[in-house]
């Protein structure tokens, strides 16, 4: 009797038990589309993201060894590949290229191709999979069909200022087990928000310059004409946006017409550095237009870097807040190199200094700068 007493308190203190260890602790979680995911394990070791974006968000904080698998878009060693973004500067991929290179394909990714491919991702042999395809009734099919967790993630119109961000950083580290690195991510963005908005919140309206934005990429490098009116980054750096009354969605392309009709009110321009090969083209036809704002008399024409590719590259477009903040409003960034802030925030997203590799990129342009439109487009 007391060796069968002993044996079952043993068994009992060991968790015997038929069902694995790694399943032990189920636990629900709650996407950023508002779907219930039944999470059974602890833990996941291999891990496959796909959708505009995902693997972008999934680099900032999940340990990019547990990838088993990568869109075309982001492996170089692919002749075939979409290659439109390959001008275009994606820290998360310059950072990870070597080891992306290596991975089997999960889908063909790009804009154009926002479909999942089932049994590529099958074949990648993944345990949970991150994405940030936005069709509930789609999302909800992959994950029966596959039998695999599926979290689907968010970016928002607000860009790095948008809480679905925050929320979808806090989510991952639930996920994988970084909730210190991803509560850190989230206080440096928070904390990089409030110091831009700080320096300028005495502003007067008086002192504001009247500023256009264009170029915005929206799926695609685009022309001066794309343009926003609730621009979040003028919001932030309490800048006055030229187009604030246009009644304009998110980011849109204006007509010719409206362009013209406010080009004379525009005091600063600030050009997304993606968009300059496709005004080169056309520049003779709005040469006129552009020599007769305020901002190409008082030589007040900045360049910006792209951060549309693939999505939202947070970090550049963290940068670019920065950026046209301290082109609008000198002095009260002087102590801000640009370069050095670049260098910072790329260090706290993803844990290496990238500015350098940055301006390498073609569409990069050589950086932040003010210019010369006559010799930049040449």
């Amino acid at each position: 009797m007391k060796i069968k007493s002993l044996l079952f308190f043993v068994l009992t203190l060991s968790g015997c038990s038929n069902t694995p260890k790694s399943e032990t602790h189920t636990k629900t979680i709650t996407d950023l589309l508002g779907r219930k995911v039944n999470l059974t394990k602890n833990s996941y070791e291999r891990v496959v993201c796909v959708g505009a974006g995902a693997l972008r968000l999934y680099s900032y904080i999940g340990d990019m060894n547990l990838l088993c698998g990568v869109e075309d878009i982001d492996n170089s060693s692919l002749k075939n590949r979409p290659q439109m973004f390959d001008k275009v500067a994606r820290p998360y991929f310059i950072k990870n290229e070597k080891l992306l290179s290596k991975l089997p394909s999960c889908g063909k990714g790009g804009p154009q191709a926002q479909v999942s491919e089932d049994e590529k991702i099958l074949s990648c042999n993944p345990d949970i999979i991150i994405t940030t395809y936005n069709d509930i009734d789609k999302i909800s099919t992959l994950q029966q069909k596959l039998n695999i967790p599926v979290i689907t993630l968010k970016y928002g119109i607000k860009g790095i200022f948008d809480e679905n961000i925050s929320k979808s950083i806090k989510l991952l580290g639930d996920l994988f087990n970084r909730e210190e690195k991803a509560s850190k991510l989230i206080k440096y963005i928070d904390d990089c928000k409030t110091d831009i908005e700080n320096r300028v919140k005495d502003i007067k309206n008086e002192d504001k310059k009247k500023t256009y934005i264009g170029g915005l990429g929206n799926w695609g490098t685009t022309n001066h004409l794309s343009t926003s009116n609730d621009y979040e980054p003028f919001k932030v750096a309490n800048i006055l946006n030229v187009c604030s009354n246009l009644g304009l969605k998110g980011i849109q392309s204006i007509e010719k017409e409206k362009f013209e009709s406010i080009s004379q009110d525009i005091e600063v321009l600030i050009l997304d550095a993606a968009s300059i090969k496709n005004i080169k083209p056309i520049y003779k036809d709005i040469e006129d237009t552009l020599k007769n704002t305020p901002a190409y008399k008082n030589n007040n024409i900045y360049l910006q870097l792209a951060y549309n590719a693939y999505y939202t590259n947070l970090e550049i477009a963290l940068c670019n807040t920065y950026y046209i903040a301290k082109a609008s409003y000198k002095d009260k960034f002087e102590d801000i190199n640009i370069q050095d802030k670049l260098d910072e925030i790329t260090y706290e997203f993803l844990g290496e200094k990238l500015q350098k590799k940055i301006y390498e990129y073609p569409f990069s342009y050589n950086g932040y700068q003010r210019v010369d439109l006559d010799n930049l487009m040449r």
